[in-house]
């Protein structure tokens, strides 16, 4: 059976997106498409129901209760209010206007936060295929020389050259966005903010990003809380 757990008091923000929401995951550590969106939910201060299907249990469960839930089986899924979500960046733009945050207020801000955001699911999709490829262990160092590069150094030129990100720390200069969540997810499942940033050292406004969420308040507690798995 999954595991179940229920994290926070709802308030405010889970009046603004309808209740509170369930999110169906795999017991992934602090890992993956659905850790931003748990992400989000925390920075917000968002309570949430966590249910997490083990790697073993997950094959039969994606059969069942997930196909009923999402025909693609995919996940993450989340429930709230009787409704169904699915697609875990999709998620977070609704979450973020249901909120009125997390996305920019004009529309130049808005197609900013969505293109970086879009950038940085491209690198994601390298990295996936690299790292759980049968031959990982040629693919992921490839990967780790090549396109990780890439898309290092793609981040690292925006944020240091567009007018909406140079003022920093966010891809929005002051004001923290949706973008930023995924970016950063991204950064710690490449193990790149581990131990110190050590593997930012070469991207001085990248680490900037990242340490900027990371000392968040509600991101600083979860990261120090149980409920985070490293």
């Amino acid at each position: 059976m999954p595991s179940t757990k229920q994290y926070g008091t709802a308030g405010p923000a889970n009046e603004a997106i309808g209740g509170i929401p369930t999110i169906h995951y795999l017991d992934f550590a602090s890992r993956g498409r659905g850790q931003v969106v748990r992400l989000m939910w925390e920075d917000a201060g968002i309570a949430y129901t966590d249910v997490r299907y083990s790697f073993e249990e997950y094959p039969d469960s994606k059969k069942t209760v997930i196909a009923e839930k999402n025909p693609t089986t995919n996940v993450p899924v989340v429930e709230i209010n009787g409704k169904i979500l699915t697609q875990s960046y999709a998620m977070l733009r609704h979450f973020a206007r249901q909120l009125g945050e997390y996305d920019g207020k004009t529309e130049e801000e808005k197609y900013w936060a969505d293109a970086m955001c879009d950038i940085a699911v491209d690198w994601r999709t390298q990295f996936v295929n690299a790292f759980f490829h049968p031959q990982k262990e040629e693919t992921y160092p490839k990967h780790q020389q090549t396109e990780r590069v890439r898309f290092l150094n793609a981040f690292e030129t925006h944020l240091t050259r567009h007018e909406l990100s140079r003022p920093g720390p966010y891809v929005l200069g002051p004001t923290v966005t949706y973008a930023d969540l995924v970016l950063y997810q991204v950064l710690h499942d490449e193990n790149l903010t581990q131990e110190g940033m050590k593997g930012l050292q070469d991207y001085p406004r990248l680490r900037q990003l990242a340490d900027a969420v990371e000392r968040r308040p509600n991101v600083k507690a979860f990261r120090e809380s149980e409920r985070y798995l490293g």
